[in-house]
């Protein structure tokens, strides 16, 4: 019989950082490869294959992922300095998606959130008045017993949250890999458009992060997932910050008021947040999107 992989974590509360990592070894080696014990004696650290988040110790060709240390474990060009799940994902990411372009996006959004909340490291700048952002850190957080429950518990939910990573995981690598997949196609419209303010894409497919290298791109017209309907979509310079957004007095009109306000008979809505509107047609869509930069 194979002897399965020996891996260690530390023992008491879990957070994020640790869970994420045993969800990637997991994904990277199977589940049923790996014998993870949550440990703090020294000797099972000694004997084990892989250590994360304790042991005090950073060398990936010996399998030994911790960021306590004194020192650290070095940090990205953004200063968001590494956990133990960055580091395993450092070593492990570009394996598991495919592509470095993957790996890096899913680091950006996902790995780099939590590494920070791990290392105390602010990046999200709260708003008086306003809740805190419910992060992934906070989820992890919640399966932790309270105060008045028992501690027996930890290992238990451990397995339960980090099963849940594992299939989070599994759905950021299919997300990451489809927008990978989907840039040559937005750049091959980008270079056939003759006007390069509109971009007209022939597919459902992910087009944010590659319309990023196009800044005069203003507008994205493409079809919705069923194929009834042409959406236009304003192209945003920040969050919730359009480049150009559509006339102020189309806003949260449908069907005949816009069809009315817009001069265009097929469109069918345009939200009140000014960032989309569509149409039953690629023609109408495209209409949409050329009345709006004449604006």
């Amino acid at each position: 019989m194979k002897t399965r992989i020996k891996v260690v974590t530390h023992d008491d509360r879990f957070h994020a950082d640790d869970i994420f990592g045993v969800a990637t070894l997991q994904l990277v080696f199977g589940v049923d490869a790996l014998e993870i014990i949550r440990t703090r004696d020294e000797k099972m650290i000694a004997e084990a294959d892989i250590v994360l988040d304790v042991g005090g110790e950073y060398d990936p060709e010996r399998g030994r992922f911790d960021h306590h240390q004194p020192g650290g474990a070095g940090e990205r060009v953004n200063s968001i300095q590494y956990a133990s799940f960055g580091l395993i994902w450092k070593k492990y990411g570009e394996q598991l998606t495919g592509s470095k372009l993957a790996a890096d996006a899913i680091d950006s959004w996902l790995v780099q959130a939590v590494d920070a909340g791990d290392n105390g490291i602010p990046i999200a700048r709260p708003i008086e008045g306003m809740p805190s952002e419910y992060v992934i850190n906070v989820i992890a957080s919640a399966f932790g017993p309270t105060w008045e429950e028992d501690e027996s518990v930890l290992d238990t939910n451990f397995t339960y949250i980090t099963s849940f990573a594992r299939e989070l995981l599994k759905r950021e690598i299919a997300q990451a890999r489809a927008r990978v997949h989907a840039v040559p196609l937005v750049v091959e419209s980008y270079e056939k458009a003759e006007d390069k303010r509109i971009l007209v894409l022939d597919g459902y497919y992910p087009w944010m992060s590659a319309v990023k290298e196009f800044p005069e791109v203003l507008f994205v017209v493409s079809p919705n997932k069923e194929g009834n309907k042409w959406r236009v979509n304003a192209v945003q310079e920040a969050l919730f910050v359009n480049k150009k957004s559509f006339p102020q007095e189309w806003a949260g009109l449908k069907d005949e008021e816009l069809q009315k306000m817009s001069g265009v008979p097929d469109a069918v809505f345009c939200h009140r947040a000014l960032f989309m509107a569509a149409a039953k047609t690629k023609e109408g869509a495209l209409k949409l999107a050329q009345k709006a930069l004449a604006q």
